[in-house]
C-alpha cells in the first residue's frame, strides 16, 4: 500500500489595502460619536469580522483541512491500492494441495465430544484438502506447564481421528498470553519458562499427538527469545519425526509500519517481513492468521490477503509449509467486520497471492479458524473457491 499525502497551504500576508481598511475610520460615525459596530449591534445585525479575524479564520480553516488531508489521503490511497490488488483473474491450477488445516476447539479432548462427533468431522472433512487438525490442548501456564488434566481425553480423541479419517494428523494447539504488553502472562526471556514449555512439549506429544501447534500472543516482531524457544523445540520434535507448526502474526503491509504502531499504541499488530522469515526458517509449518485486519470491505480485504500471501512466500523457505487464515467465524468490531472478512474473499486473495509470487508452491494451503464458530456458508465457500 502507498501512503501520500500533504499540509495546508501557508499563512497568506496581508495587502496594503487590507491594512488601510483597518486603520480607516467610517467618518460620519465618528463625528456622531458613535461605531458602525454599535448601530449593526442595535439593529440586532451581527458585524462583519475585522480583516485581521478574517485572515485568521481563513488560516484556522486551512490548517484544519490541511490536517484532515493528510490523515485521510493516506488512509484513501491504501484502501484504493488493495482494491487494486483484489483485481485480475487467479491462475488455473491454485487450488489446495492437500495441506490444509483447521482449528479445533478444547471440547474435542476435554470429554465433551462424543464418537459420533468424531465421525461427522471425518465426513465433513472428507474430499477437501484437509491435513491438519490443531485441536486446543492447553492452555500452558505462565510458568510453561501444562497440566495432564487440560488434555485428558486426548488418547481418544487421537484415535478415534486416525481410525475414522486415516491420514488427518492430529496437533496439539497450545498457547498463552505473554507479558509483552501487560504486567501478567508468559515471560519468554526466562530460561527456566522457556524450558518448561520444551518439557511440556515432550509430555504432550508422549501422549500421542503427532505434532504441536503454539499461539503465542501477542508476540512482537524481533523477539529473540521466541526464536531461541522454537530453536529448542525444533530438536525436540525434530527427534520423533513430529511436525513443529506455528501461528503468525500479520507482515507490515509497509516496511516499519509495526515500529510505528508499537511506538504510539504499545501494541505493534504485525511483525517485519525480516522476522516473519526468520520464524518460518524455524519450524515446519507456520500459519499467518489473515483475519483481523481492520478492512471494511471485501475488496480490500481481499487484496489485503493477497499482499500478506506475496509478503509470506517471499521470505518462507519451500520446505515450510505455508498456510494462510481463513475467517470462519462471525464478529462485528474494528478489527473484524464479518461483512467484509468472508472465506470468499479471503480464498479469492490468497490465489490471487500465490499467483502473482509463486503458483507452483507445492508446500501451501489455508488454515480455518475456528471449527465451533464456523457456519455451513463459510466450508461451502472453502470448498467452492479453493478445493473445486
Amino acid at each position: 500500500m502507498e501512503r501520500s499525502g500533504r499540509t495546508g497551504t501557508g499563512p497568506e500576508t496581508e495587502t496594503e489595502t487590507e491594512r488601510e481598511e483597518e486603520r480607516a475610520p467610517e467618518p460620519e460615525r465618528e463625528e456622531r460619536g458613535e461605531s458602525a459596530e454599535g448601530a449593526e449591534e442595535e439593529r440586532g445585525v451581527l458585524p462583519e469580522p475585522r480583516p485581521g479575524r478574517r485572515l485568521w479564520l481563513r488560516r484556522v480553516r486551512r490548517t484544519a483541512l490541511g490536517l484532515v488531508l493528510a490523515l485521510v489521503l493516506p488512509v484513501l490511497a491504501a484502501q484504493t491500492a488493495l482494491r487494486i490488488n483484489y483485481l485480475g483473474d487467479p491462475a488455473d491450477g491454485t487450488y489446495t494441495r492437500g495441506k490444509d488445516a483447521v482449528w479445533l476447539g478444547h471440547a474435542w479432548v476435554d470429554g465433551r465430544k462424543k464418537d459420533a462427533d468424531v465421525t461427522a468431522l471425518a465426513a465433513r472433512l472428507k474430499a477437501t484438502g484437509m491435513r491438519d487438525l490443531y485441536v486446543h490442548a492447553g492452555p500452558l501456564e505462565h510458568d510453561g506447564t501444562l497440566p495432564k488434566s487440560a488434555y485428558a481425553n486426548a488418547r481418544w480423541f487421537i484415535a478415534a481421528v486416525h481410525r475414522e479419517a486415516p491420514g488427518i494428523r492430529v496437533q496439539a494447539w497450545l498457547g498463552d498470553v505473554l507479558a509483552s504488553e501487560g504486567s501478567r502472562g508468559m515471560r519468554l526471556e526466562r530460561a527456566a519458562t522457556r524450558a518448561a514449555v520444551v518439557q511440556s512439549t515432550r509430555e504432550i506429544l508422549a501422549t500421542g499427538f503427532d505434532g504441536v501447534h503454539f499461539d503465542l500472543e501477542p508476540l512482537h516482531s524481533g523477539d529473540r527469545n521466541y526464536l531461541t524457544l522454537l530453536d529448542a523445540l525444533h530438536r525436540v520434535t525434530a527427534a520423533q519425526d513430529a511436525p513443529l507448526s506455528v501461528a503468525a502474526h500479520q507482515i507490515d503491509p509497509l516496511p516499519g509500519l509495526h515500529a510505528a504502531r508499537g511506538a504510539v499504541t504499545g501494541h505493534p499488530k504485525w511483525w517485519s517481513q525480516w522476522f516473519f522469515g526468520q520464524v518460518a526458517r524455524r519450524v515446519d509449518q507456520i500459519a499467518l492468521m489473515s483475519y483481523d485486519t481492520m478492512q471494511p470491505l471485501e475488496s480490500t480485504y481481499g487484496g489485503y490477503v493477497a499482499q500478506q500471501t506475496s509478503l509470506a512466500l517471499e521470505v518462507t523457505p519451500e520446505t515450510t509449509d505455508l498456510l494462510m487464515g481463513l475467517p470462519f467465524y462471525h464478529e462485528k468490531g474494528f478489527g473484524h467486520w464479518e461483512h467484509a472478512e468472508t472465506v470468499a474473499a479471503a480464498v479469492r486473495g490468497v490465489r490471487l497471492g500465490l499467483s502473482r509470487t509463486d503458483a507452483d508452491r507445492a508446500n501451501f494451503g489455508v488454515a480455518a479458524y475456528v471449527d465451533f464458530a464456523a457456519k455451513e456458508e463459510d466450508w461451502t465457500a472453502y470448498r467452492e473457491g479453493w478445493v473445486r
